[in-house]
């Protein structure tokens, strides 16, 4: 019959294993990696702006949106030279743009139908839709099942008078202003005036809506020549919403993150 100690020894290491097994690196499935032909935009033109709202709390969600990982833009390598051209253009003029959004991974568009689908959450409407009615928002097109951002070459984009003076960080909670409002008292974008902010769920924010006049008009029809002569085309109902024509991957929506 084993002492004591020894048979003690022997019930312990069954619980010995066990925890080495518990402690151990859990393997994590490997995420899907961008395929060959897209590129960072700082990569091809460090003088874009950047400031990607999805990958902050500052959007209509009112969260950092999933598969947002960085703050960077990632493009198709034909549609960052697009970009890269337009670019030259508008600095020759005493501007810069500024993108809000690239590529966009499909499962942040999931987050974007899953946010849509709980009607309680609100806590963003003030600024992103105050006169729209969230169980609107699929029926009037403002939020989709699938977005032309998955294939890569889509950009929200906008301009930024020179030199550029920093955006001041959105704090979550602050008090919100309507997207339409004036710009002296909408969130302080360093953007020229569009009329309206990003992602406002407004039709004042349709490209060419007619109320839209003066400076604004101005700066929308600069946006829209520019981009259109490098290769884009325009969505019509959101003035920042411009497409690579000629994009690579026109059927395929990709969904690595952003990273």
């Amino acid at each position: 019959m084993p002492s004591f100690p020894v048979a003690l020894r022997a019930l312990t290491l069954p619980f010995a294993a066990l925890l080495a097994l518990s402690s151990a690196p859990v393997a994590r499935a490997a995420e899907p990696a961008p395929p060959k032909g897209f590129v960072a935009l700082s990569d091809v033109d460090p003088t874009i702006v950047q400031e990607m709202r999805y990958a902050t709390a500052h959007n209509f969600t009112g969260h950092r949106v999933d598969g947002y990982r960085r703050p960077v833009c990632l493009l198709t390598r034909p549609a960052a030279k697009a970009l890269r051209a337009a670019q030259r253009v508008v600095l020759r003029r005493g501007y810069t743009l500024k993108v809000y959004d690239c590529y966009r991974p499909r499962r942040a568009v999931a987050d974007f139908v899953a946010w849509a689908k709980d009607l309680g959450d609100e806590r963003m409407k003030e600024e992103f839709y105050p006169r729209v009615e969230k169980s609107r928002l699929f029926e009037d097109g403002y939020i989709a099942e699938k977005s032309g951002h998955s294939r890569g070459s889509t950009m929200d984009v906008t301009l930024v008078r020179l030199p550029v003076r920093p955006t001041r960080p959105y704090v979550p909670g602050e008090r919100l202003v309507p997207c339409h409002a004036p710009r002296a008292e909408r969130f302080p974008d360093n953007s020229v005036d569009m009329g309206t902010g990003f992602d406002c769920f407004d039709t004042l924010a349709h490209t060419l809506d007619p109320r839209v006049q003066g400076a604004q008009r101005v700066h929308r029809l600069l946006l829209k020549s520019v981009l259109e002569n490098a290769g884009f085309r325009n969505l019509a109902e959101e003035w920042w919403h411009y497409t690579l024509r000629e994009e690579p991957f026109p059927d395929t929506y990709f969904d690595f993150p952003v990273r």
